[in-house]
């Protein structure tokens, strides 16, 4: 499957490309091209980073493979901006003016140096297409897609200054978003039948790029932030005053607001499991999920005790859904998934994450000879 980002592409339904004023917005820095030959887009932000993009009909997501989460207030263009202003600064790439002429055009190839499944593709169409709309981009492959140590998966060819000038920031979220991606894509494997949840354990500032990898790797979404959906947890239980409190509190707001939306019940031990299913047989309650925490016992052999686990679905019967938390591994993850229990959700596969190793190479020959040497492709 091939994006190029210009005119006549399925890119251009992300950003309409026109030519406009060559100044990063707002500050009038230069990406690093000469001012005469720069190019950006007249968007200045998307609206309500929904997949439908509803609220402009010339930004949408609906070509997209897999589509980013919603979210009512992100601003991923800004995103874009501010991390090609953050490598910028006040004087542009002073290493492109010093080096390469202005006008030198280049062919660039996206090189993986590991396997693991390719993301981010969509995101690296947005920031060329912000530094230069003039460039063209060809994908071999496809968001979610498996990649290769060693395949050429895609080119960019254009000006040479803004080729490099997008070179890191592209890196940058293609290598941590396939990171996540193929994490997740290892976990949500071995967890089935149970679906993989990642949390809001996020990169500040990349909470809807990190769940968008988590998507394309074959994970579903937890809650985007706290407005999303109520999630009771062990500090508002304790707050409130015990867990039977905190869910006759959370029933009333929203039936005073007159809100619908899902419920969840951090559980740490069989007997707050008890005590949420005997309010549930006595009250209308909007809860709609248990939270399994740290019922998975670590044991001394590496291997863990998920008894606890077992007898707590076993309790619930699925008159809620049912999510495991803690101790949560790529060899644990099978086991746990093994227990009836429908959801596994994971902090790792966002906060620690490990960057896939990709690169852009202009000499892509000399690029995978020298890899070879340093056994990195």
């Amino acid at each position: 499957m091939a994006f190029a980002a210009s005119s006549s592409s399925s890119s251009s339904l992300l950003f309409p490309l026109q030519k406009s004023r060559n100044t990063y917005p707002p500050t009038g820095i230069p990406y690093g091209l000469p001012i005469t030959s720069r190019l950006r887009s007249p968007i200045r932000q998307i609206v309500r980073m929904s997949a439908t993009q509803a609220e402009k009909p010339g930004l949408s997501f609906e070509a997209l493979p897999i589509k980013p989460p919603s979210h009512p207030t992100y601003d991923l263009a800004g995103v874009i901006k501010s991390s090609l202003a953050e490598d910028a600064g006040d004087r542009g790439d002073v290493t492109c003016l010093a080096t390469i002429p202005p006008d030198m055009e280049v062919e660039a190839h996206f090189l993986a140096k590991e396997n693991g499944i390719v993301a981010g593709i969509a995101l690296a169409e947005m920031i060329f297409n912000e530094v230069d709309p003039t460039l063209k981009v060809e994908w071999s492959q496809k968001d979610g897609d498996s990649v290769r140590k060693g395949l050429e998966f895609g080119k960019v060819y254009g000006r040479a200054h803004s080729i490099v000038v997008a070179e890191r920031v592209v890196l940058n979220f293609m290598q941590r978003m396939s990171g996540v991606a193929t994490l997740t894509k290892a976990m949500a494997d071995r967890a089935k039948p149970a679906c993989i949840l990642e949390t809001r354990k996020t990169a500040p500032g990349l909470r809807l790029v990190d769940k968008w990898a988590v998507l394309i790797g074959g994970g579903k979404n937890h809650r985007m932030g706290l407005f999303d959906m109520v999630m009771i947890k062990d500090n508002h239980i304790s707050i409130a005053g015990g867990i039977m409190k905190a869910l006759e509190s959370v029933d009333l707001y929203l039936q005073q607001r007159n809100l619908q939306m899902e419920v969840e019940v951090e559980t740490r031990t069989i007997d707050e499991v008890e005590q949420v299913l005997n309010y549930a047989s006595q009250t209308k309650t909007s809860l709609t999920r248990i939270m399994l925490d740290n019922m998975v016992v670590p044991l001394s052999n590496g291997d863990v005790d998920v008894s606890m686990l077992e007898q707590a679905v076993n309790l619930i019967k699925r008159r809620f859904e049912t999510e495991a938390s803690g101790n949560v591994t790529l060899e644990t993850v099978h086991k746990i998934g093994q227990t009836g229990v429908d959801y596994i959700s994971s902090g790792a596969l966002t906060h620690s994450v490990k960057a896939l190793d990709i690169s852009l190479k202009i000499d892509t020959e000399l690029a995978l000879q020298v890899g070879r040497r340093t056994k990195r492709a």
